[in-house]
């Protein structure tokens, strides 16, 4: 600093030292738009090799994320399993001689939409019936129903298809 090669400020209890910069030489036009020139072809180059980062870790993330070939021969090789099992399933199932003919079929349906039907029916009958019972009766419902031994479908989890 005695010397003048470097300057120094005093910031109360501080001093900060740098280089004098009157002795540097003074830079040209021409050379700070050189220079402003190589900044912005960096900075181009710099954004370009971030790009190009960022895609290959997106791919690296992709490619450690898939299955390795080891995976994929255990995972075909279950599938072929798998395959094998229902192709044998199906083939009993074709090769079976006790095929329902679309007739039972439709019978066994129309047999069921009737015995739905009088479900339906029966219970609201039973219904009306305990209910006009209950307007006179002094207890609640439920104990109605324990005393008399009613069970309802509700009671064993039965839903009216």
């Amino acid at each position: 600093a005695q010397q003048g090669r470097v300057r120094e400020k005093a910031y109360g209890k501080q001093k900060i030292y740098f280089t004098d910069q009157e002795q540097l030489p003074a830079a040209s036009d021409a050379e700070l738009r050189g220079l402003d020139g190589q900044i912005a072809a960096r900075s181009a180059e710099l954004q370009a090799l971030q790009q190009s980062c960022r895609h290959m870790e997106q791919e690296l993330k992709d490619l450690n994320s898939s299955m390795t070939t080891p995976e994929i021969s255990r995972e075909i090789e279950a599938l072929r399993k798998d395959c094998a099992s229902y192709t044998e399933k199906l083939e009993r199932i074709k090769s079976a001689t006790n095929h329902v003919t679309p007739e039972e079929k439709e019978k066994v349906c129309r047999e069921q939409q009737l015995f739905r039907r009088e479900w339906r029916r029966r219970k609201r009958m039973a219904t009306e019936l305990l209910d006009a019972i209950l307007e006179g009766y002094p207890k609640s419902k439920k104990q109605f129903f324990e005393e008399v031994g009613i069970e309802t479908d509700e009671d064993h989890g039965v839903a009216l298809p």
